[in-house]
């Protein structure tokens, strides 16, 4: 596996994030560490796994805050079918970990809030970074800082491609939002309009 350090800033929202990545053939593993202030100051970190063909087989969240702190264990049989456990501690008016699993039933992959990591499965599972293509997809969404498990439809464009960067449009199918990701050679962010831009 080849190790990877990536740091990215928010872009148009104050955050930021650093992740430490394991990048094999067709796995990764991963640790990051994520800050924002929307919409209450807070810090994210996380531990991610796939398994073969870059399917989530874990994420585990801790977040914390001024006097509360929270946590989500998201688990994958690699089939698209998902357990979690949550905890809480703390009173902060935030919703409540975890959520409605079925609602997730089938989706491979997981999207952390926020993180720009969490577009790289689905794009080098399907060459989107080297490739013509456009694929729809069922996240297991993650919301931050509260740790809910929303269902998330999307669709990955693939733009074009050099020797250098590939452009890949996200569309997110229940919403109007449409991003355009400049990605790398690897198949990670450089810049995310909206959301995250590389710190090199």
């Amino acid at each position: 596996m080849a190790v990877v350090l990536r740091m990215w800033r928010g872009d148009g929202s104050w955050h930021a994030e650093a992740v430490q990545l394991d990048l094999g053939e067709d796995r990764l593993s991963a640790t990051g560490t994520q800050f924002g202030a929307d919409p209450l100051p807070y810090r994210v970190d996380y531990e991610l796994e796939t398994g073969a063909n870059w399917v989530t087989r874990r994420l585990h969240v801790d977040a914390v805050g001024d006097g509360w702190s929270r946590s989500l264990e998201l688990l994958s049989d690699e089939a698209g079918q998902w357990t979690c456990t949550s905890s809480v501690d703390g009173d902060v008016d935030l919703p409540v970990p975890g959520g409605n699993l079925a609602a997730v039933s089938g989706a491979l992959d997981c999207d952390l809030a926020f993180s720009p990591l969490t577009n790289l499965m689905p794009v080098l599972r399907h060459d989107l970074h080297r490739q013509a293509g456009t694929v729809d997809f069922l996240m297991a969404w993650v919301s931050l800082p509260d740790l809910a498990v929303h269902a998330s439809p999307q669709r990955y464009e693939a733009l074009g491609s050099d020797e250098k960067s590939a452009l890949v449009r996200y569309i997110g199918l229940d919403n109007d939002f449409v991003a355009d990701l400049q990605l790398d050679t690897r198949g990670l962010v450089v810049h995310y309009p909206g959301i995250a831009t590389r710190v090199s």
